[in-house]
């Protein structure tokens, strides 16, 4: 409960009532897309197969509303993401980033997205799963492997003025209920 508790205090603070939405989470296979999206809907652990067809739950955190979206990262589950782009508030890409050999994979993935007509003014969360694995790169690391560098806006907590897409690495392990917390909280800004 602590966690949730936490998040409604956060989002009381940022005065983000009434607010609601839709947010996909996107990236490949085992990234940690379910993971996250049963943490946030019960704050418990548990082990999942890999996904089949999209999940979707209503989240409610304060009086912020979304339905979040896991639609499979699995080759077949990619081809299929464009037909969820309609009316999305945000992206949230995770990456595995103690699986170098799929980096380029998911550098691949990241840029169809961002280059994708739909989302130009989508803001994009990128979580970097699995900072407790061995092997674990550095953020700055996942930044070059992704090609982000210069493209990042900041984690500072200002409001977007439609100049810039919102888009910024968060460093997380969500088996250890780590570091997600403060990337909802920056996305949580530009929704």
């Amino acid at each position: 409960m602590f966690l949730v508790d936490w998040f409604y205090g956060i989002l009381g603070m940022l005065g983000l009532y009434n607010k609601s939405g839709k947010i996909l989470f996107l990236g490949l296979d085992n990234a940690g897309k379910t993971t996250l999206l049963h943490m946030l809907k019960s704050e418990k652990l548990a082990q999942h197969n890999p996904t089949q067809h999209p999940n979707s739950e209503d989240l409610t955190m304060g009086n912020l509303s979304f339905k979040a979206v896991d639609l499979g990262g699995h080759e077949l589950a990619r081809k299929l993401w464009r037909d969820y782009f309609c009316d999305v508030s945000a992206i949230v890409f995770l990456v595995d980033v103690a699986d170098a050999k799929r980096f380029q994979e998911s550098r691949k993935e990241l840029t169809s997205l961002l280059a994708d007509e739909q989302l130009q003014s989508i803001p994009f969360l990128i979580l970097g799963n699995k900072i407790d694995k061995s092997g674990a790169v550095s953020e700055d690391e996942l930044k070059g492997y992704l090609g982000l560098h210069g493209l990042t806006t900041g984690k500072d907590e200002r409001k977007a003025d439609g100049s810039f897409r919102p888009l910024e690495v968060f460093m997380c392990s969500i088996m250890n209920n780590q570091g997600y917390g403060q990337g909802f909280r920056w996305l949580a800004n530009y929704f």
